[in-house]
């Protein structure tokens, strides 16, 4: 134990700082995002992610919104496993026959109002993969769509723009 502890002492801390350099439009967007998250819902802002047979392109993406960079959690941004507990439903790729009941189970799991936000062409619209024997093409044929992300993949600021977007277009309508 006493060995291990030299060593530690020895190497110093190896964590890089948070970057300094962070972009002001991530602030600028996270800020506006954090204010209607508050008035809205109450500080926070619940997403499931849900895989509807994507390449994952767009699932980095969205673990990217949570790194040290964007870190969406400071704006009142969290994720949860179960769709009982969430507010929005953030969809990826085209929905492949097998995810199709799922999906839609996740959907009627969620409790109303219900947020679907399509992430990526694929999600939009089937993207490369379409409808084929495999795929059904975009989330907007299984379940309603209420923003539509494009992108292949989409970036973590356009996935903060767009949830800015549905939120603002949530309180018109």
């Amino acid at each position: 134990m006493i060995r291990i502890l030299r060593q530690i002492f020895r190497t110093g801390i190896v964590t890089e700082p948070v970057p300094e350099d962070i972009s002001p439009e991530v602030f600028e967007v996270g800020e506006q995002l954090k204010k209607v998250i508050w008035k809205r819902f109450h500080r926070s802002l619940t997403i499931r992610q849900v895989d509807a047979g994507s390449c994952n392109g767009c699932e980095l993406e969205i673990h990217a919104m949570n790194n040290v960079y964007y870190n969406c959690e400071r704006f009142g941004i969290h994720f949860t496993a179960s769709p009982r507990f969430a507010d929005v439903l953030l969809v990826t790729g085209p929905v492949s026959h097998n995810m199709e009941i799922a999906l839609r189970r996740t959907y009627n799991a969620t409790p109303a109002p219900k947020i679907v936000v399509a992430v990526g062409d694929c999600g939009c619209n089937g993207g490369i993969f379409g409808e084929s024997y495999a795929s059904l093409g975009g989330i907007d044929k299984v379940i309603p769509v209420d923003l539509q992300i494009p992108g292949c993949p989409p970036t973590p600021m356009d996935l903060l723009q767009g949830l800015l977007r549905v939120m603002d277009k949530m309180g018109k309508g």
